[in-house]
């Protein structure tokens, strides 16, 4: 396992310190929040229909209205036209990295805040998010390209295979760092519009998760933005709201998420925080010890499961990179023809 070092990121200060668990706090006590107006909603649960399989949605309405439409749909775009903006004023007005936040930071902390706040009031009184009328595997799809962008990004820094890098041209992990913040916004305000605020266990930490995602977008142009423990926690916490989700599903399948998502962090993202190679050493072989120890039990011939989830991550590298260079190309051509 090669070693890698992170000599490039300025360490976050105090300001910036207070701002994230500030923005922890209030999503902790947002998620409480939610749970705690769990009664409010009980009644409208008695009118789902019934489960009709994986594509299906269960937590919707069986005769949504005009308004139970509209105001889901005017809230997103609201939400997200708001805070395309923000990035938008960020990238071409304040364009600098710095210690504490900028003012467009308070900005978009707030517009976050207000939106959430909003969706709780939006759900109490017409439940449906966008649920109603777009498929369950557009919110599932839109994170799951999001972590893997993560990957594409931090290709340079921490390698793709064991500290090795992926041979990705630089054009392709520029583009995606400079035009990021637009695909991620989307990912989040759309999958956190996607769902009422619902209190099973994998809503609860779904809702945490998202508002994590939000906190850190809002964080844009500050050095905590790009602190490789901040950012890996929320990398991770896929793991735990993957495998939570997967248990109240009763359907067995809990090691391929937890094993999954996990065998990425082995793979990949434990290499980008300067460990040693003994202490990385350790960790995969506590990895694979509980691997061992699972399977033993579960069945080997099951083992294929684990390779699932990190199997598309990496496929996905490639035919996402592959797609930014389509796009980086055609972006040349027309600016060739603009020129010409």
């Amino acid at each position: 396992m090669q070693q890698t070092r992170d000599v490039t990121r300025p360490q976050p200060e105090r300001k910036d310190i207070l701002a994230l668990w500030g923005g922890i706090l209030f999503s902790a006590l947002f998620t409480l929040l939610v749970w705690v107006l769990d009664f409010r909603l009980e009644p409208l649960r008695q009118t789902f229909l019934p489960d009709q399989g994986a594509s299906w949605y269960f937590w919707k309405l069986p005769g949504p209205t005009f308004w139970t439409h509209f105001s889901a749909w005017f809230l997103y775009l609201a939400h997200q036209i708001t805070i395309w903006g923000l990035i938008f004023y960020a990238q071409t007005r304040v364009k600098k990295y710095t210690a504490g936040l900028h003012p467009v930071n308070f900005w978009a902390l707030g517009v976050n805040a207000v939106f959430v706040l909003l969706h709780l009031l939006q759900t109490h009184l017409f439940y449906d998010g966008l649920a109603q009328d777009v498929s369950i595997y557009s919110s599932q799809g839109s994170v799951i390209v999001l972590l893997v962008l993560v990957l594409v990004m931090e290709n340079k820094r921490r390698g793709m295979f064991f500290g090795k890098k992926a041979p990705l041209k630089a054009t392709i992990v520029d583009a995606v760092r400079k035009y990021h913040g637009y695909f991620f916004s989307w990912a989040v305000v759309y999958t956190f519009w996607y769902h009422p605020m619902e209190t099973t266990s994998g809503h609860l930490l779904g809702t945490f998760y998202t508002l994590m995602l939000m906190l850190q977008g809002s964080l844009f142009l500050t050095r905590i933005h790009v602190n490789r423990y901040w950012t890996l926690a929320q990398e991770l916490l896929v793991v735990i709201h993957g495998s939570i989700v997967a248990l109240s599903n009763t359907n067995g399948l809990w090691p391929m998420f937890a094993f999954g998502f996990l065998g990425v962090f082995i793979v990949t993202q434990m290499h980008g925080l300067g460990w040693s190679r003994l202490t990385r050493w350790i960790v995969a072989s506590l990895f694979s010890g509980w691997v061992i120890y699972v399977y033993s039990g579960r069945g080997w011939g099951k083992l294929n499961e684990i390779m699932r989830i990190p199997l598309i991550d990496y496929v996905l590298v490639f035919v996402l990179a592959g797609l930014v260079w389509l796009l980086v190309w055609i972006g040349q051509g027309i600016r060739k023809l603009q020129k010409s």
